[in-house]
């Protein structure tokens, strides 16, 4: 009963009224397929589960008979197709199991008087009808809630045979006791249905809403409100926040919010906003993450021009006539973060950048002698081909301006040429490693497929199958 909520909750994962940066959509396309999911992971599962041994006693012509049903195991079920739909009010989910039919066997022990005895048995319990309502909800941190708000279990027939011992003295009467097994097994179902979304429910709240991407950013996947749930689709939002792990502030920005678009004939959709790929570029900048140094012994040895005063002094006359053949180093830091805007036709970025030179004196010492503003624009395009994410990048702005000079005035014309060149190079690099393509994201046990991916006004939009697989 509860591997169909528990399957559909796995296809969220691939998890304060606060606008979610990230929005995950599960369709009813994607509900339906986490039932057929969970029935087939019970069906491969029956034989290997196990139920606690029933007691009681039953009084026969003779007096009480004291018995035991032990070693009880599953030998042959008839699960038909649950039925699961989504619940507006309270949010969550109704599961429905009708007519299960189970054969079972395992061993009995009797006690009458002095008399023990023992012997197995065949059991078939028969329509068995088992609907559960399941509630989501948020708790104060974030995590994912889940709780059960009503069960109901009917056990239809027993059928009992007995084998072995003195068997063939009770297998007589077993009319008149197996309605006292009908009841033990049907109070036992929901409890045993509650008892496991409460396992779940405390596996929830021990699983992390943030995870660490590398040494520096921590993604923060917090819920940011109780799951909203329409007629044939849930929305869970996320928070999809990028922190800095070791000095973690607020972005000077919010996320905006946007709307998921209806894509019922996928299982599952979710949408990224550029308030997320922001928050990490804000969690690299506040840390000064973004700043190179950069020296002469990281120009490839065929570059035309490299960082010495030499080289330089073609562009930048005075620089040559005040610091004759000497090396340089230019530190290179962004002004602010670099600002993603994902729109309909590309992913634009705009970086703000300073470059300060500086003259390496025979001594170690380093005198600046320019420092010039560095404005740049670039926009790529992303796709998903072949179950990977894959993307360009291209070049649409470079501009240099002279800030300071310690050299006198020049132009940055040729510099800008070069600069240009230079990132071109690095862009058929890049290219490259992205034309390769990066696997789409999903989960030990959930992987998507037939995934497509749209760029809408301010979010990227992912809309994909899912398939599960419970081992």
């Amino acid at each position: 009963m509860l591997l169909s909520v528990t399957v559909v909750l796995s296809l969220l994962s691939c998890i304060c009224g606060e606008n979610p940066a990230v929005q995950v959509v599960l369709t009813n396309k994607g509900l339906q397929y986490g039932k057929h999911a969970a029935a087939d992971w019970i069906q491969e599962r029956l034989s290997t589960i196990t139920f606690p041994d029933i007691t009681g006693s039953v009084h026969i012509i003779f007096g009480d008979v004291d018995y035991t049903l032990t070693g009880i195991t599953i030998v042959k079920c008839d699960l038909p197709e649950p039925s699961v739909e989504f619940l507006q009010n309270p949010p969550g989910f109704k599961t429905t199991i009708s007519d299960l039919s189970i054969a079972i066997t395992g061993g009995w022990r009797t006690h009458f008087g002095l008399i023990n005895d023992g012997g197995t048995f065949d059991m078939a319990i028969f329509n068995v009808d088992v609907t559960s309502v399941v509630q989501l909800g948020k708790e104060a941190d974030g995590h994912l809630s889940v709780s059960s708000i009503s069960c109901d279990a009917q056990v239809g027939d027993v059928d009992i045979e007995f084998h072995g011992g003195a068997s063939f003295i009770f297998q007589p009467f077993v009319e008149h006791f197996k309605g006292r097994i009908r009841d033990e097994i049907q109070k036992r179902l929901c409890p045993g249905v509650e008892e496991n979304i409460e396992s779940f429910e405390n596996l929830l709240h021990v699983m992390n809403v943030s995870v660490d991407v590398n040494e520096v950013l921590s993604l923060a996947l917090p819920l940011t409100d109780i799951p909203i749930i329409g007629a044939s689709s849930m929305n869970v939002g996320l928070k999809g926040e990028f922190y800095n792990i070791k000095a973690p502030v607020e972005p000077p920005f919010e996320a905006q919010p946007f709307t998921m678009p209806d894509k019922p004939s996928y299982m599952l959709s979710v949408g990224m906003s550029d308030f997320t790929l922001n928050s990490a570029s804000y969690a690299y900048f506040s840390a000064k993450l973004l700043q190179l140094l950069i020296n002469d012994s990281m120009i490839p040895a065929i570059s035309p021009v490299h960082l010495n005063t030499t080289s330089l002094g073609k562009f930048i006359p005075k620089l040559a006539e005040m610091y004759p053949d000497m090396l340089m180093s230019v530190l290179v830091y962004a002004q602010e973060a670099p600002k993603f805007s994902i729109q309909p036709d590309a992913v634009n970025v705009t970086i703000k950048a300073v470059a300060k030179a500086s003259v390496i004196l025979p001594n170690g010492t380093q005198i600046p002698v320019f420092t010039i503003n560095v404005d740049s624009k670039f926009s790529s395009e992303l796709w998903i081909d072949d179950g990977k994410l894959k993307g360009s990048v291209k070049m649409d702005n470079l501009t240099l301006t002279l800030a300071s000079s310690e050299v006198g005035t020049f132009k940055t014309d040729s510099l800008e040429f070069l600069a240009r060149k230079g990132g071109e190079i690095v862009l058929i690099k890049v290219n490259q490693k992205l034309g390769e393509g990066f696997l789409v994201l999903g989960t030990k046990h959930a992987q998507l497929v037939n995934s497509v991916l749209k760029k809408e006004k301010g979010f990227i939009l992912i809309s994909s199958d899912v398939q599960v697989s419970l081992t």
